[in-house]
């Protein structure tokens, strides 16, 4: 870890609209159901890292980039529009052409320096995206914001503001696949996006059939706010898992869940070592929701039409239980837990919440108490090869997501030693933080902890 941290100046360009290279429907198009919910209605930031290639050396990325992003609009035409609200809430794209936010950048240093800060939570942050304050404004806003920052050594960096409600994380891998494949050549991208939202929109009458205990509506419990539960004292940090690491982790559960998987080992160690760390009363409830991806999940005749969807096709199901259980069983508690509320996801279960949507106004999920994991393993962002080579690193920018710090993502790494692993990135309030360590540490059995950033963020050289 490096002993101070790096401090850079970004020189921004301003910002510019980059539209679909030819004319594209003019329409409105209604989001699903599934899409639209309050608790999706934020960006995240992704970043996207890049080193130089010799045999690359007389293109500008930025140019060649600019250039592919408004060639694949044409087919993703949707995210050159803007979001609307109509009656109920209800929202939907006009599909207007207005464009995506496109902003060129230079930095005055080269990735080298970064050591092995190249992840989450990235060293001046702010200077990488323009515009992340008040992400959470969605109405009426590009659906992308991009920025695009050369660094002296000849790599650059994609860095960008991601619409929740536009797709998921499959759906933002699809359209940056196909953004590189236009960058390299391709006259049109290899799988053609289809939009197809009323798959996932409530049915007449809506009706709730499954359990879904993500969206109660709870009042928290009188004091148990802490103070330094505010914004002003949260930081952020990433810990790193080798393959030594879940192996270490997978001991602590009994034979019959060995088998399990990498992420329930993951997600049930982070839900037991964050309750500890916030101290709560034993008897306080606690959640952990599982992001599933709920493709495979829908019926064969089904799978046809989901072939090239970038919306958001996934439910968030939850574990619950108390604190004091928790925290009292072995890990493997946790872990059935978890591995239980992932298999109740199920195309009915979909449509259920979908209905849910309808019925309950789009309600929000449940905050308190709740903590929400995301696999991006899966995803596998750094195959995203614009003619660069794949990414040094693909993946969120930092944990949390919108409003809610409470969220975090499995992300697959390459350190600078070229050891291979996962990314956790977390936000926690500074002595939270201190006690969660600990708590992985005493898990682990080690004196060192896997931790590869503990600095949150800091404030650039302007």
């Amino acid at each position: 870890m490096a002993s101070s941290p790096l401090i850079f100046t970004v020189r921004r360009s301003q910002p510019e609209f980059v539209r679909p290279a030819a004319p594209t429907p003019r329409e409105v198009k209604l989001l699903s159901d599934i899409d639209d919910q309050e608790g999706l209605r934020f960006n995240i930031p992704m970043i996207f890292v890049f080193r130089h290639k010799s045999s690359m050396t007389k293109k500008d990325p930025i140019k060649v980039l600019r250039h592919a992003l408004s060639q694949t609009l044409v087919y993703y035409y949707p995210l050159a529009g803007r979001i609307t609200e109509g009656a109920g809430g209800k929202l939907m794209v006009d599909c207007n052409g207005e464009g995506v936010m496109f902003v060129e950048a230079e930095a005055d240093v080269t990735l080298d320096q970064f050591g092995d800060s190249l992840h989450p939570p990235f060293p001046c942050f702010q200077e990488l995206l323009n515009d992340v304050e008040g992400s959470e404004q969605i109405i009426d806003r590009p659906i992308r914001l991009i920025q695009v920052t050369r660094f002296k050594c000849g790599g650059f960096m994609i860095a960008i503001s991601w619409n929740h409600t536009s797709g998921d994380a499959a759906g933002l891998k699809q359209f940056m696949n196909a953004w590189a494949e236009m960058a390299r050549g391709a006259h049109q991208p290899s799988i053609q996006p289809v939009w197809n939202r009323e798959l996932l929109m409530a049915r007449d009458p809506p009706r709730i059939t499954c359990n879904h205990r993500e969206y109660e509506q709870i009042i928290p419990p009188p004091n148990t706010i802490k103070k330094e539960d505010t914004t002003s004292t949260i930081v952020h940090r990433s810990f790193f898992f080798t393959p030594a690491h879940i192996a270490a982790l997978r001991c602590l559960v009994p034979l019959h869940l060995r088998q399990c998987t990498t992420f329930d080992l993951i997600t049930a160690s982070f839900w037991r070592c964050r309750t500890k760390a916030l101290q709560l009363e034993p008897d306080e409830e606690v959640r952990m929701m599982c992001i599933v991806n709920a493709r495979s999940r829908f019926t064969t005749n089904q799978q046809s039409s989901l072939v090239g969807y970038y919306g958001n096709f996934f439910a968030f199901p939850a574990a619950v239980t108390t604190a004091g259980k928790l925290c009292g069983n072995p890990l493997g508690y946790a872990v059935e837990l978890i591995r239980k509320v992932k298999v109740e996801v199920t195309e009915e279960y979909m449509q259920s919440v979908a209905d849910l949507m309808v019925i309950k106004e789009r309600c929000l999920f449940t905050t308190v108490g709740s903590c929400i994991i995301s696999d991006q393993t899966r995803a596998k962002f750094t195959e995203v090869n614009f003619g660069w080579g794949e990414a040094v690193y693909g993946g969120v920018a930092k944990g949390g997501a919108g409003p809610f710090p409470g969220a975090t993502y499995i992300v697959p790494h390459k350190n600078v030693n070229g050891e291979e692993g996962l990314i956790l990135p977390i936000c926690l309030s500074s002595e939270d933080m201190k006690r969660f360590a600990i708590e992985l540490d005493e898990m682990l059995g080690s004196k060192n902890h896997p931790t590869m950033s503990s600095s949150s963020f800091i404030m650039c050289a302007l």
